[in-house]
């Protein structure tokens, strides 16, 4: 492969699993959860780049990192492309790879068979918003952490509810000045944020293309 749609790129990512970790934002989403708030990352016509590039800034990144966290979009739409990350960052870095997919387990077992090892810890399952969110980094309580090699035995920790810390965002700047948030929001947070600026005099405005709230 030459091609994959990346949505974003970055470090360090601190509400995402253990550590200062690299987080890569995979563009383009099938599923589409009712209430998702990554709808800029469901295109998946945008976010076009080399493969050769993201290999790159993983290479370059990965020994000053805890570890690779895998969100999106979804990163299972793209399975051979994903595979290809993977293995760029398991022959760069010893850290472990946390992967969020809103796909079930059963849906993507035959890549797990075909590529073993290359993820230490799933979490698995779509978006709900009917459905409580009580758990430690899951948007809804539906959604289950599965430990797939002794690496990912860290992740265990995750098997708790929620408290203050999970809810912790960071707040990420592109080179337009854009802001975008890494991390899973408490439901509302957002619309807080937006009534609190709003009281400041500020206005925020959320693009389709930019995640985030940009404040002019």
């Amino acid at each position: 492969m030459s091609d994959i749609r990346i949505s974003r790129l970055h470090f360090p990512v601190t509400t995402l699993g253990p550590g200062r970790r690299v987080g890569l934002w995979f563009q383009g989403c099938s599923i589409r959860c009712p209430g998702c708030i990554s709808v800029d990352t469901w295109d998946s016509d945008e976010g076009h780049v080399s493969i050769a590039s993201v290999s790159g800034e993983l290479a370059r990144l990965a020994s000053a990192a805890d570890g690779l966290t895998v969100s999106g979009g979804e990163p299972f739409d793209q399975p051979e492309a994903l595979a290809e990350m993977l293995t760029v960052w398991r022959s760069v870095s010893q850290a472990s790879v946390f992967l969020f997919t809103g796909y079930e387990l059963e849906r993507i077992a035959p890549w797990l068979s075909q590529h073993p090892g290359l993820i230490d810890a799933l979490m698995t399952g779509p978006f709900r918003s009917d459905l409580p969110q009580s758990m430690a980094l899951r948007g809804s309580d539906n959604q289950r952490l599965h430990v797939l090699t002794e690496l990912g035995n860290a992740f265990l920790e995750l098997e708790r509810k929620a408290d203050a810390a999970d809810r912790r965002l960071d707040v990420l700047f592109d080179g337009e000045g854009h802001a975008w948030f890494a991390g899973i929001p408490a439901r509302g947070d957002l619309a807080r944020l937006r009534r609190l600026l709003a009281a400041q005099g500020h206005r925020a405005e959320t693009s389709d293309r930019a995640a985030g709230e940009r404040v002019p």
